[in-house]
């Protein structure tokens, strides 16, 4: 259930130029940042566009609905989208899904919700944090260097495997090793996912088998 006092930018809880052959690595300063935002309600989209504006993001495009953020992203090319979950004709994590087949960006979706399925379906097609409303300017440079930094790592990930479906596949389990490593070490989200990196490269195995071990031996406690 949505704690109206408590805003979470993590995915899960796990909770945020031209050719698409040649864009850049990520990354979260604002003057290199173009951002596509889709919200269906006007007054809504409009504050969150002065929001980001007023943090020295470049908003390159405003959709209302599911179908227009994904059309404007194959016009745009942003570097990041912002949406909000739901959205008539489809909802944001449909387009989100449709967005990262066709070229992998960072997203954020926008939610009133941080529900166990609602999480699920979010990382399934891609998205790297989410926010929760009502939406404060504090809340949205955090939630941006997140998903840039989320999703550097999954583009760490995908270099290990051939297609985006197994890339997905060894984010869950890395998503799951990481908590482990976080609990257990008392230690940030960054230095787990080193650590993780760090094991793979000395004992040469991929990721998601380094994950694996974590989870297995956490189990066995």
């Amino acid at each position: 259930m949505e704690s109206k006092t408590t805003k979470k930018t993590t995915m899960p809880e796990a909770k945020p130029e031209a050719k698409p052959e040649a864009k850049p690595e990520a990354k979260p300063e604002a003057v290199r940042t173009r951002i596509l935002i889709a919200e269906d309600n006007a007054m809504a989209r409009k504050a969150l566009a002065a929001q980001l504006k007023a943090l020295g993001f470049e908003v390159v495009a405003a959709a209302a609905t599911g179908e227009e953020a994904v059309a404007l992203y194959d016009d745009s090319k942003p570097d990041l989208v912002i949406m909000d979950v739901k959205m008539p004709k489809m909802d944001g994590i449909e387009a989100a899904k449709i967005i990262t087949s066709r070229l992998p960006v960072p997203i954020i979706l926008i939610t009133g919700y941080s529900t166990g399925p609602l999480v699920d379906r979010a990382v399934e097609s891609g998205v790297v944090a989410y926010i929760r409303k009502p939406i404060t300017r504090k809340d949205l440079l955090p939630a941006i260097k997140f998903a840039f930094a989320r999703f550097n790592e999954f583009k760490a990930l995908k270099t290990e495997v051939v297609d985006l479906k197994h890339a997905m596949e060894t984010r869950k389990f890395v998503e799951r090793a990481k908590g482990i490593l976080m609990k257990r070490l008392n230690i940030p989200e960054d230095e787990a996912f080193k650590l993780l990196q760090a094991q793979s490269q000395k004992e040469n195995k991929k990721l998601k088998e380094i994950a694996e071990i974590v989870i297995t031996a956490s189990n066995m406690i």
